[in-house]
């Protein structure tokens, strides 16, 4: 099994060093990091570090998540935020369940395991149980999290034709691999607090509610 990660990143100047100093190099073939148009220093951060650039500057979550998707040369590919929220050494936590052939699609779960304190937002919360429902509702799935640690099979991926180029991208993943009916598994994850500045999606009003807006749009026209 080949492994990239990917990072989609729109001015994460501040967490990127830190969070790329964690990853474990043993267990990946290969680090891409996603520069989603930023206008910090992403970019030389990212490559200082030895990750793979790859630019993206059409904003959007989407877009970016496409782009390492379509560089990647792994045959298991690993989506993580760049802002430090999630733990890399969890990894093989992800990666298990698609080694042994139980899943092919494996979504960490931060409701499973107990966010720190601060780190997940009580509006955050609320949208996650609002769309966790819909998807048990229509498709029987008893998932608790929608958040975007994940790791699927690129084969998998590439059959999917993913359209979302905004935050509903992963709830995109999750509705096709569903309908499809291939094994989705989720398992606990840590989730802390950002490493540094205010996340882009719950961090302000306008950001939480653009992607709850979103995320309707999606279930609306993938779920029927």
């Amino acid at each position: 099994m080949s492994v990239s990660l990917i990072i989609p990143a729109l001015n994460e100047a501040e967490c990127l060093g830190a969070l790329l100093s964690e990853i474990p190099a043993q267990l990946i073939d290969q680090l891409i990091v996603v520069d989603n148009g930023s206008t910090d220093q992403t970019y030389q951060v990212a490559r200082t570090a030895g990750a793979q650039v790859v630019n993206e500057p059409r904003r959007g979550y989407g877009f970016a998540c496409a782009a390492g998707a379509a560089n990647a040369s792994g045959n298991v590919l690993v989506f993580m935020d760049g802002d430090g929220s999630f733990t890399p050494a969890e990894l093989p936590t992800l990666l298990a369940p698609l080694e042994k052939g139980q899943a092919d699609l494996v979504l960490g779960s931060r409701i499973l395991n107990q966010s720190q304190p601060g780190a997940m937002p009580p509006h955050q919360r609320l949208g996650n149980r609002i769309f966790t429902w819909l998807l048990r509702q229509r498709f029987g799935l008893a998932l608790t999290d929608l958040g975007p640690y994940r790791a699927i099979q690129r084969e998998l991926l590439l059959v999917l034709d993913m359209q979302e180029h905004t935050y509903g991208w992963p709830l995109e993943m999750i509705i096709k691999t569903a309908r499809r009916c291939n094994p989705i598994i989720e398992l606990p994850i840590s989730y802390r607090p950002r490493f540094a500045g205010q996340s882009k999606v719950s961090g302000t009003l306008r950001g939480t509610l653009l992607t709850a807006y979103r995320y309707s749009q999606v279930m609306l026209r993938y779920s029927f």
